[in-house]
């Protein structure tokens, strides 16, 4: 079963059973005649809001790739999350809202064997309903299913809270109601806070995971004729699609039927194993050990050892200019870019005279 057609069978069961437990809380809530059980009906009704944004916004993910959006709808999945998030947010701030005014002005709450009944079973069903959904939307890396999970497990949590509430009060008389409740309440505006990070950072573009480059760096170094990879950019548009780029360096020696041939065994190897849409750049290394070569080896063993810098790459050598190129990523310690060009400029200069040095400060965009 594909990963759309699994996440929503899971929204479908989550949905099911708040409908389930809502039809239960008010069939007991009008026999017995309890408002405050109806009403409680109502809310896992509003749960279930959860479960259909989820489906919505897989299916709309589904829509193909059109001319205004070449890279298609995958990222309507992050907004299908965000607004569970937000959700879980309002929640609880109205939860802590009328927790405050129940320290602020106590009411003595009443509790009948109906009602324990109801807020056990409420418990059991929002614990296997959260662990459910929250376990398969990590499994498929959904960040709706998991904050619908979540909202499931908050529930069950606050729920819990009613209950250990009434316990005390049913045996000691002590009235912790609002207070339980203001502690809950923080923890899931706290939760609902954490909630948004994960979408929205995938929207602004957070960096890849240093486990996913070590694999991606292992893959590509295994082909024949690899010397090293650089320039990792990752764009994810959606949790199916993902395009990137990177550079290897190659001898100089390989034909351009040879470069052809490994690029193009390079971009379907990684988007068979990594189901990454990838384009592949070049950089030759001098393989002779002499001239050039040795010139190359000495310029960048130089530079890798300075302390600010991270990693150097992309040399070339324009004969005709003395003219040396080099890319070079600086440690986050670096603030001044332009600065931090013009030293190492400097420094080059004075070890290497008589050539000329034209710096590009790279990004760490992955390492």
């Amino acid at each position: 079963m594909d990963r759309n057609r699994q996440i929503i069978r899971t929204s479908l069961v989550g949905m099911g059973a708040n409908v389930l437990l809502a039809a239960f809380k008010a069939l007991v809530g009008l026999l017995a005649g309890s408002i405050a059980i109806v009403m409680d009906a109502v809310n896992n009704l509003s749960d279930a809001l959860s479960s259909v944004i989820t489906i919505v916004g897989t299916k709309l993910s589904e829509r193909p790739a059109d001319h205004e959006h070449p890279y298609g709808h995958g990222r309507i999945e992050y907004f299908s999350a965000i607004i569970i998030a937000v959700i879980v947010l309002v929640a609880g701030v109205a939860s802590l809202t009328e927790s405050v005014k129940k320290i602020v002005h106590p009411t003595e709450p009443s509790y009948t064997t109906l009602t324990l009944t109801v807020i056990i079973v409420a418990i059991v069903v929002k614990l296997l309903l959260g662990r459910y959904v929250k376990g398969m939307g990590r499994r498929l890396k959904s960040d709706a299913l998991t904050a619908s999970g979540a909202d499931a497990l908050f529930d069950a949590v606050v729920t819990l809270s009613t209950l250990v509430s009434a316990g005390i009060m049913l045996l000691w008389g002590v009235n912790l109601d609002g207070i339980f409740g203001t502690v809950i309440s923080l923890v899931i505006i706290k939760a609902g806070y954490d909630m948004l990070a994960s979408p929205i950072n995938e929207l602004l573009g957070s960096r890849i995971s240093p486990q996913f480059v070590a694999q991606l760096k292992q893959e590509v170094m295994s082909f024949p004729g690899v010397y090293g990879v650089f320039d990792i950019i990752m764009n994810s548009y959606g949790p199916d699609t993902t395009i990137g780029s990177l550079h290897v360096n190659v001898p100089d020696t390989m034909t351009a039927r040879d470069i052809h041939q490994l690029t193009r065994s390079i971009a379907q190897r990684v988007y068979e194993k990594f189901h990454v849409i990838l384009t592949v750049g070049i950089y030759a290394v001098h393989t002779d050990t002499s001239g050039v070569g040795r010139l190359q080896r000495d310029v960048m063993d130089f530079v890798a050892q300075h302390a600010q810098v991270l990693q150097v790459h992309a040399f070339f050598y324009y004969e005709d200019q003395r003219l040396i190129s080099i890319d070079v990523v600086p440690t986050d310690d670096v603030a001044d870019g332009t600065a931090f060009q013009q030293a190492l400029t400097a420094e080059l200069h004075e070890r290497f005279p008589g050539y000329e040095f034209q710096l590009v400060i790279d990004h760490n965009y992955s390492e």
